[in-house]
């Protein structure tokens, strides 16, 4: 049901594979920033470079689910509306 309401929004899976490597890049951006911040803030940094590190295994299979039903859509010869 999800991958239908993305796929009518018009995201392919595409979308979300690349939302996930750039993910991971703002992940690492933080990560670096983290360590340039005053030792007070150090902490808060990096669990926001944490947190925005969770994000890409979840971006990137809901991609892999939306092309499987894709692929399922047009191997039964289905028009997604």
């Amino acid at each position: 049901m999800l991958s239908r309401t993305l796929y009518r929004c018009g995201l392919r899976d595409w979308h979300l594979h690349a939302l996930s490597l750039g993910s991971i890049v703002l992940c690492v951006v933080l990560w670096i920033r983290a360590k340039t911040v005053d030792q007070d803030e150090r902490g808060n940094a990096e669990r926001r470079a944490l947190f925005v590190g969770l994000w890409p295994p979840t971006f990137w299979l809901v991609g892999d689910s939306l092309r499987d039903h894709e692929r399922e859509a047009r191997s039964r010869g289905l028009r997604w509306r």
